[in-house]
């Protein structure tokens, strides 16, 4: 008989894809932006010699194509880690906090002034 099939799990994006989703959403995102910071700008002083369509134009391409690029290295950025992300929040939760309380900073500080002193003294 055959080995019974594996369930058929869905796959998570690769970097190449989560760069794509980024920057499809900075586009759209600055696209919305630019719309209404652009239709802003032209009731508050005009669309200028070009005229309302280009000038709205400019504003919502140059901020799409911004918000685009920045989205798109941010999804990179946050997908490029060495851990499965169920693993590294496994290891953030296992993990003792960075953060110490006043109390234990002044303590540390007070054995490192300590070893100092002794050292100082020792030589």
């Amino acid at each position: 008989m055959p080995p019974m099939p594996v369930a058929n799990r869905a796959q998570e994006p690769s970097t190449w894809q989560k760069r794509i989703m980024g920057a499809m959403m900075g586009g759209g995102v600055g696209l919305t932006i630019g719309f209404i910071f652009g239709s802003y700008s032209i009731l508050r002083s005009g669309a200028g010699p070009r005229g309302f369509l280009a000038t709205l134009s400019q504003y919502m391409l140059s901020s799409a194509a911004t918000f685009s690029f920045f989205l798109a290295i941010g999804s990179v950025i946050r997908n490029d880690a060495l851990l499965p992300p169920h693993m590294e929040a496994a290891r953030l939760q296992l993990l003792p906090p960075l953060v110490r309380s006043k109390a234990e900073g002044a303590m540390l500080v007070r054995a490192r002034w300590d070893a100092e002193r002794a050292r100082r003294t020792a030589a």
